[in-house]
């Protein structure tokens, strides 16, 4: 059987890493979490004090990207992909709220966006891969076979959001979520640098009110519409 590049993109919060996570499970593809490389720079340049409450101070960063290792590791019991950091598992410090209110502005940030890019795009020379981000369709992989663009509503998404840090035992309020929410969305679609749109031959995917099941059965559907072409 051919092998393909399945590129889903789309707003912030709206489940794309879970549902890339298991249709690539079912497929039998490897799942790549580009959003999961753009926050381990933002916890990297956290961590340096590169970000401050005076802004973010580029030329430092630039100067370390050589310093910056991401690779993803099979977890020996989910056989999904752990996030490491310089040799370090940071899955769990990705996924902070601090960390989320700053990556939108770090992935802004040209040279951050063409390292990432290149490091993604030799990912996917095999083909055989589900990638799930703002620009894999448009930016990474302008010829992937299946695109997907997926949006909800800010409101639906914020309290995915809540819910999932709840989950964790993160302590946080709708209202700040809400606005990390929008905000994101702002930065994303307005930077100047691969901002977030939907790619012309993309099927897009309002998942507001989807069970998980009617969305994994639609994603099934659109790629087996593709292999079976």
């Amino acid at each position: 059987m051919k092998k393909i590049v399945i590129a889903i993109d789309g707003f912030s919060s709206c489940g794309k890493s879970t549902m890339a996570k298991e249709l690539a499970k079912k497929i039998g593809y490897i799942y790549i979490d580009s959003g999961a490389m753009y926050r381990a720079v933002t916890l990297f340049a956290l961590e340096n004090g590169i970000i401050s409450d005076t802004g973010i101070d580029t030329d430092k960063l630039k100067s370390l990207m050589n310093s910056i290792n991401i690779e993803f590791r099979l977890d020996p019991v989910t056989h999904l992909p752990i996030t490491y950091l310089n040799g370090k598992n940071v899955e769990k410090e990705i996924r902070t709220m601090l960390v989320s209110n700053n990556v939108s502005k770090i992935s802004a940030i040209p040279f951050v966006r063409h390292l990432m890019v290149e490091l993604q795009q030799k990912l996917g020379e095999k083909k055989g891969i589900v990638m799930d981000g703002r620009d894999i369709g448009t930016t990474v992989f302008p010829d992937a076979e299946l695109k997907i663009f997926v949006t909800a509503s800010a409101e639906v998404r914020a309290q995915r959001r809540v819910d999932e840090m709840i989950s964790k035992g993160e302590k946080v309020s709708f209202a700040e979520v809400l606005e990390n929410v929008k905000s994101r969305d702002h930065i994303d679609q307005t930077r100047e640098e691969s901002p977030l749109k939907m790619a012309e031959d993309a099927i897009e995917l309002d998942n507001s009110y989807m069970t998980i099941s009617q969305q994994d059965e639609w994603l099934e559907k659109h790629f087996n519409d593709i292999i079976n072409s």
